[in-house]
């Protein structure tokens, strides 16, 4: 068998990162190279049923075992592309066997990371510094083909299996052409969480805000009474914006108004906003709320002077998976298995679990042992990702010792 540090290396070998700025599905044809790839990795490994989209979705699927058939179906999900925060090219990638425990260099950069202790002793894969490592998510493609290779190559009972390898995670489009129907599962889980003893099944709930300012421009020097400069009008909207409710005073479950961009002169302005809370009704508050000071500023200014456009993104998928327990008790099951404590945390973002869950996909969120993504701090944990294997596996094999009930929203259908 192929070693998982190997197949890793291969993988972010190649520059898959993402652009929003594109318009296109993919974002980047680059992420070609890398799908492509995995197709003849699986094809060549006896996977006989892979499909590669024009939309660069890799679907592939493991008929049930025999005596397995009536199982439900369960999928395991990573995504192709790196963030476009770091560069994701020419990566120098730097392995550290049994890591002491002493901080690392990262090459020539300056840069030094000290990874927890509970680390120490494990194999460590690290970026040069100069660009991000990649390990978000191809720490998580890698241990999912690493499962389907162990699962081929000692016949490990199992019912019908699927996977998919999806583009465009980084930039929120990763479910945009995502065929719930033809990938076939019941359930499934993502591979993109972080630390590999993690199981996540609750995130923020996610709306965008654009606020327009109308101003009206006229020479200073005779503009008294006259003058309206909408970047004023904006600076005083968001002053009245509850100060402490921001990404730099807040954690855990605690929402937030971050303001992303801003841009203006005396005649217009704009401002962008992404509103998050974990708890779908105080995101409706927090809409209610720049409406209402929108309305506010537009009676005190006699005019339209202030529009608020809200458009919501994703939801806490949590309304979802809890409805599936088993599914957050088995990753646990699994985790304890795999020899590492468990740990869970409400995602501060959102993950393609979340869209895919109210498509109909029950699918929580588990780790791929990496850390420090979209930067060039990023590193990779190789014993953790060895254990999210283990931990793939259990599943897989839980699923035939233990089956849950088929998925009713499928089953409606």
């Amino acid at each position: 068998m192929k070693e998982i540090t190997t197949r890793f290396l291969e993988y972010v070998a190649f520059d898959t990162q993402a652009d929003g700025t594109t318009q296109t599905h993919p974002s980047t044809e680059k992420q070609f190279k890398l799908a492509e790839f995995i197709r003849d990795e699986l094809l060549a490994l006896g996977v006989n049923d892979v499909t590669l989209t024009d939309k660069c979705y890799v679907y592939a699927k493991l008929p049930a075992t025999p005596g397995c058939e009536n199982i439900p179906g369960l999928g395991f999900i990573a995504h192709l592309d790196t963030s476009d925060a770091a560069s994701g090219a020419d990566i120098k990638p730097q392995i550290i066997e049994n890591w002491s425990g002493e901080p690392i260099t990262l090459g020539e950069s300056g840069l030094v990371i000290t990874p927890g202790e509970n680390l120490k002793g494990h194999t460590l894969i690290t970026t040069d510094g100069t660009t991000l490592l990649g390990a978000d998510d191809k720490a998580g493609i890698a241990i999912i083909v690493t499962a389907i290779e162990k699962i081929l190559k000692e016949k490990i009972p199992h019912g019908p299996l699927a996977f998919a390898f999806t583009p465009d995670e980084e930039i929120g489009e990763g479910t945009a052409f995502f065929d719930v129907d033809f990938f076939g599962a019941d359930y499934a889980y993502t591979i993109d969480g972080g630390a590999a003893n993690l199981i996540e099944w609750e995130n923020f709930n996610a709306a965008d805000a654009v606020v327009l300012f109308k101003g009206f421009s006229t020479h200073p020097g005779n503009s008294k009474n006259v003058m309206v400069n909408a970047q004023k009008l904006a600076m005083e909207f968001d002053s009245m914006l509850p100060p402490c409710e921001t990404p730099a005073h807040t954690a855990g479950k605690e929402g937030f108004y971050h303001l992303v961009t801003s841009c203006g002169d005396v005649s217009s302005a704009r401002l962008n906003y992404i509103l998050r809370e974990h708890d779908a009704r105080i995101l409706k508050k927090q809409e209610e709320t720049m409406l209402r000071i929108a309305r506010y500023m537009n009676e005190k200014y006699g005019t339209e002077r202030v529009t608020v456009q809200i458009k919501e993104r994703y939801r806490n998928m949590a309304e979802i998976v809890e409805q599936y327990p088993f599914l957050i008790e088995m990753a646990k099951e699994a985790i304890a298995a795999a020899g590492m404590d468990i740990a869970t945390k409400p995602i501060r973002g959102g993950t393609d679990g979340a869209y895919l869950s109210f498509m109909g996909l029950p699918c929580p969120n588990l780790g791929y042992g990496g850390y420090g993504a979209h930067g060039e701090t990023e590193y990779a944990d190789v014993d953790g990702m060895k254990a999210v294997v283990r931990v793939l596996l259990y599943i897989a094999q839980a699923f035939v010792s233990n089956p849950p009930p088929f998925n009713k929203l499928r089953c409606e259908k």
